[in-house]
């Protein structure tokens, strides 16, 4: 039983701090500083709250196959769609691992990578995310809980407003195109 909730609690607070990575990599992508902190403070933050995520969600996984009523196998958590319980719920937490895990080796193989190859593979972010959301939904026994959906409600609204936050203003261009294509 114990199990069962280290698997739920461990489940939600990999996605509030995915969120917050989320948020933080929005933020600062295309060298954008993040108020007045210098980058590097914010790089770093953003890479030590992914690797606690990355915890969480190792601790997540681990408790899910030692659950006997979760019905996960270590099989289901590489390969989507296999487990006894919740088929396709649980398949999505698998997606979003292996993109996660796509993200993690390519990030620690950064500096051999072209960075096209590095920020294509690492915008899977966006997709473990949002696919990792849906897996709660789907998932997680306290998902019709109003708690639960709060919770999401405000990881969602974050990303999102994170996301219209980069949208270039009406009638004005982002300051990183050329000079030529501004004018």
């Amino acid at each position: 039983m114990t199990d069962w909730y280290v698997m739920r609690a461990t489940g939600v607070v990999s996605l509030v701090l995915f969120t917050l990575v989320a948020v933080l990599g929005i933020a600062t992508a295309g060298h954008r500083r993040l108020g007045r902190s210098p980058r590097f403070v914010t790089l770093a933050l953003h890479r030590n709250l992914s690797l606690l995520a990355v915890v969480f969600v190792a601790i997540h996984v681990v408790t899910a196959v030692l659950d006997p009523y979760a019905g996960v196998t270590a099989l289901s958590t590489v390969v989507p769609f296999v487990a006894d319980w919740r088929p396709f719920a649980v398949g999505l937490g698998t997606v979003s691992l292996d993109f996660v895990a796509a993200i993690v080796v390519t990030s620690l193989l950064r500096r051999r990578l072209s960075l096209g190859a590095w920020r294509a593979i690492h915008l899977l972010s966006y997709a473990s995310w949002f696919v990792a959301v849906w897996h709660t939904l789907g998932a997680g026994t306290d998902s019709s809980s109003a708690w639960l959906r709060t919770v999401l409600l405000v990881c969602v609204a974050a990303v999102g407003l994170s996301l219209l936050s980069r949208l270039p203003r009406r009638g004005r261009l982002p300051k990183h195109l050329p000079a030529e294509l501004r004018a």
